[in-house]
C-alpha cells in the first residue's frame, strides 16, 4: 500500500487551468480518470487526510503510485478526453461506467428495417450503433433535437410506428419535419436507412462532408433567390455547428494524425506528442531532452521523427510546431516507409487549436520537470553527503548495490542485486542470482556466495562485462539486506577477495539499524536522515526484486511438483503441458480431449493425466511466468 504522500506533486507544480488527471499503479497502469476545472483544486482533494476520503478513494490513492495530468483549453475539451480514455484504458477505479449507475447513449438501431436513433442506458444489442457515453442525459437529448433538423431519422416506438402506418398520419414530428415519416411512405426504407447512416457517419466525426453539402446548397438556393430554402440550409448548418461546439480534443474530419510539439529553455526540450486516431486523441507521450548544443526547434522536431517513426509506420499527417531545416530527410522518411506522409505545421483551424494544446502540455511539462529536477537533486544531494558523512566516505556514494535473499523455508534459494546511481533506481542494471547446494543453507552462506559472485567480477575487471550494461563501473557502496551475521558474511567475502576499495554496510529491519563490518554496536540514524531514507529505498526495493523473482521460481516448480509421480509422465510432457495450459488448475479444468492434443499425448495418456489430478488436492493457481497467483 503506496502513501500518497510520496508522490503529492508540490502545489505550484499543478497548473490551475482545466484537463485531465490520470492515477497510476506501481506497474504503470492507469487505475484512475478524471477531469477537472482546476486542476490544482480538484487534486488537492485527493491528498488530504486519509481518514477523511471515501473508502474507494481512500483504496485509490493507496494503490496509485504517481498522478499525472494534461492540460486542455476548456471543460468541453476535458470532458471529451476523458471519456476517451476512460474508454481506451479502462481504469479499475472508475467503475461508474461499468457499474451501479448507467449512463445513456445514443444509439441507432441499424438492424431494423427502419432504423430509429434514442437515447438509451440499457445494454448493448448487436447490429445497432453505439455513441457515448455522456454525463448528461439533457445534453445528447439536444444533441439529438439538433441533429434531426439535418437527418430526420425517426425517434418514435415500434407501437407509435405501426399505428401511424395503419392510421396513414404521421405523428407530431413528421408534421414538423423532424422524422422523414417512413411510416407513411413519404420516403423509403432505402432512403430512411441512408439518412441513419448519414447520422452515423456523422456522429462517428466524418463532419466536413456534411456542412460543406449545406453550405454549398444555402448559396445555390441563395443565388436562385429561393430565400425561404436558404434560411433552413443555415438553420441547419448552425445546428450541426452548435453539435460540434468547438472542441480541440475531437477534430472534425474523423482524421488519424500524430501532433507534436516542441517547447525549450537553454538546457532541456520538452517534447510533447498526441496520438489522434479517428479524430479522437487516443494516446499521449512525451519526454524531456537535456541540450548538449546548439539545437533549435527545427533540430529537435526532426530528432523526434526519427525517434518515433524508427520501428513504426506514421500516419498519413504529421503536425509539428517546426518544420526540420532538412526537407531531403523528410523525404526520405517518406520514401522508408513506402507511403506519402503530409508533414506541415498547421496555420489556422481546429488543428492550430490542437497543436496550440500540445504546446501548452509541452510547456507545463517542462516547467514541472524543472521544478522537480530542482528539488529531486537537492534532496538527493543531501542524502548522498549525509550518507558519505554517517560512513565515514571519502566521497558520496555515486553508485550503490543492495543485495537480498529470498526463499521458503530454504527451498528456491534466490538473490537480487538492484543498483542506484546518483541516489536513483537503474533498473536496466539490476540483476538476479539463483542460489544452489551448499550456498543454500541459510542466509548468511547464501549472502557470501552472492558477494562473492559480485567481488568476483569486480576483481576480474569492470571491462571483462563486456556488453554487460549492469556492471558499467564497480560501486562504492555495497547494501546488504540484515544484522551483523549478514555483514560478517559479505565481509568475509570481501577478505577473502582481497577487496578494500568499496565500502559495506547491512540495514536490519526491525530497529533500522545500520551495522558496519566488525563493529559491535549499530549505527543508528536519526528517523529524519535523508541517508536513512536512502538506505531504506535501496532495502525495500532489492526485497521487492527478490520476492518477485522467488514467486515465479516458486510458482514454477509448484506447478510441476503436482504433476510428479504420474506414470508416463516424463520432463519434457510436463513441460510441454505447462506451456500449453499454463497452471495445474488449468488443466484440472481441461476435458481429455483437450490435453490429448498437446504434442507427445494420446487419448490413453489424457485421461490417465486427467483423472490424476482430479484426486489431487486444489492448489493456488500461480503464473509459472511472474509467480502471481491467478483468481
Amino acid at each position: 500500500m503506496a502513501d500518497p504522500v510520496t508522490y503529492r506533486p508540490a502545489p505550484g507544480e499543478i497548473p490551475t487551468s482545466p484537463g485531465v488527471y490520470r492515477f497510476r499503479d506501481g506497474d504503470g497502469r492507469v487505475i484512475y480518470v478524471g477531469k477537472a476545472k482546476n486542476l490544482r483544486q480538484r487534486l488537492a482533494n485527493y491528498f488530504q487526510d486519509l481518514a477523511g476520503l471515501h473508502p474507494r478513494t481512500r483504496r485509490m490513492v493507496t494503490t496509485a503510485e504517481s498522478v499525472e495530468w494534461t492540460v486542455v483549453g476548456t471543460e468541453v475539451e476535458a470532458l471529451t478526453l476523458e471519456y476517451t480514455w476512460i474508454k481506451e484504458y479502462d481504469p479499475r477505479f472508475n467503475v461508474k461506467f461499468r457499474d451501479d449507475k448507467s449512463y445513456p447513449y445514443l444509439v441507432v438501431t441499424m438492424a431494423d428495417k427502419f432504423p430509429r436513433v434514442l437515447v438509451t442506458r440499457q445494454a448493448h444489442r448487436k447490429g445497432n450503433r453505439y455513441f457515448g457515453p455522456y454525463t448528461q442525459a439533457w445534453a445528447i437529448r439536444e444533441t439529438l433535437d439538433l441533429l434531426l433538423r439535418v437527418f430526420p431519422v425517426r425517434t418514435c416506438t415500434e407501437g407509435i410506428f405501426r399505428r401511424a402506418e395503419r392510421a396513414g398520419q404521421p405523428c407530431l414530428k413528421g408534421h414538423i419535419e423532424r422524422c422523414a415519416a417512413p411510416c407513411v411512405g413519404r420516403v423509403s426504407a432505402e432512403e430512411h436507412r441512408r439518412l441513419a447512416e448519414q447520422l452515423c457517419d456523422f456522429m462517428a466525426g466524418n463532419t466536413g462532408r456534411y456542412l460543406r453539402d449545406i453550405e454549398e446548397k444555402m448559396r445555390a438556393a441563395a443565388q436562385e433567390l429561393d430565400f425561404e430554402a436558404a434560411a433552413r440550409y443555415r438553420d441547419d448548418l448552425a445546428a450541426l455547428k452548435k453539435v460540434m461546439e468547438k472542441n480541440t480534443v475531437v477534430l472534425s474530419d474523423a482524421t488519424d494524425a500524430d501532433v507534436i510539439g516542441v517547447v525549450l529553455d537553454d538546457l532541456e526540450a520538452s517534447i510533447q506528442v498526441f496520438h489522434v486516431r479517428g479524430g479522437r486523441i487516443r494516446g499521449q507521450r512525451g519526454w524531456i531532452a537535456e541540450l548538449s548544443d546548439a539545437s533549435c526547434a527545427a533540430d529537435i522536431v526532426e530528432r523526434a521523427l526519427q525517434t518515433l517513426y524508427e520501428q513504426e509506420k506514421p500516419p498519413r499527417e504529421v503536425l509539428v510546431s517546426a518544420l526540420p531545416e532538412d526537407a531531403d530527410e523528410t523525404r526520405r522518411m517518406s520514401q522508408f516507409v513506402g507511403r506519402g506522409v503530409n508533414l506541415r505545421v498547421p496555420q489556422r483551424g481546429e488543428k492550430k487549436d490542437l497543436l496550440e494544446t500540445v504546446l501548452t502540455n509541452a510547456q507545463q511539462a517542462l516547467r514541472l520537470h524543472s521544478m522537480r529536477r530542482a528539488g529531486d537533486l537537492t534532496a538527493r544531494s543531501r542524502s548522498l553527503e549525509e550518507l558519505a558523512q554517517a560512513l565515514d566516505l571519502d566521497t558520496p556514494p555515486l553508485r550503490i548495490e543492495c543485495f537480498d535473499v529470498s526463499h521458503s523455508q530454504g527451498t528456491n534459494v534466490v538473490a537480487s542485486m538492484v543498483v542506484f546511481e546518483d541516489g536513483l533506481p537503474r533498473k536496466s542494471a539490476y540483476r538476479r542470482y539463483n542460489v544452489t547446494g551448499e550456498a543454500a543453507r541459510d542466509d548468511t552462506a547464501s549472502m557470501y556466495d552472492v558477494i562473492s559472485r559480485r567481488l568476483a567480477r569486480h576483481k576480474r575487471g569492470e571491462s571483462e562485462a563486456g556488453d554487460d550494461k549492469r556492471f558499467a563501473y564497480p560501486p562504492s557502496l555495497i547494501v546488504v539486506d540484515g544484522g551483523p551475521a549478514q555483514v560478517a558474511a559479505a565481509q568475509r567475502a570481501f577478505e577473502e577477495q582481497g577487496v578494500t576499495d568499496i565500502a559495506l554496510v547491512g540495514l536490519a529491519k526491525r530497529l533500522e539499524e545500520v551495522w558496519l563490518p566488525g563493529e559491535d554496536f549499530p549505527l543508528v540514524l536519526p528517523r529524519t536522515s535523508q541517508g536513512l531514507f536512502l538506505l531504506q529505498r535501496l532495502r525495500d526495493e532489492a526485497h521487492r526484486f527478490a520476492i518477485s523473482h522467488h514467486r515465479s521460481k516458486r510458482g514454477k516448480a509448484m506447478q510441476e511438483s503436482l504433476l510428479d509421480g504420474i506414470p508416463g509422465l516424463g520432463e519434457k510432457r510436463r513441460r510441454a503441458l505447462l506451456e500449453k495450459f499454463v497452471t495445474v488448475k488449468a488443466i484440472r479444468a481441461a476435458g481429455v480431449e483437450e490435453i490429448a492434443a498437446v504434442p507427445g499425448f494420446g487419448t490413453a495418456l489424457a485421461e490417465k493425466v486427467w483423472r490424476a489430478l482430479q484426486s489431487v488436492e486444489t492448489q493456488p493457481a500461480v503464473n509459472v511466468t511472474t509467480g502471481e497467483v491467478i483468481d
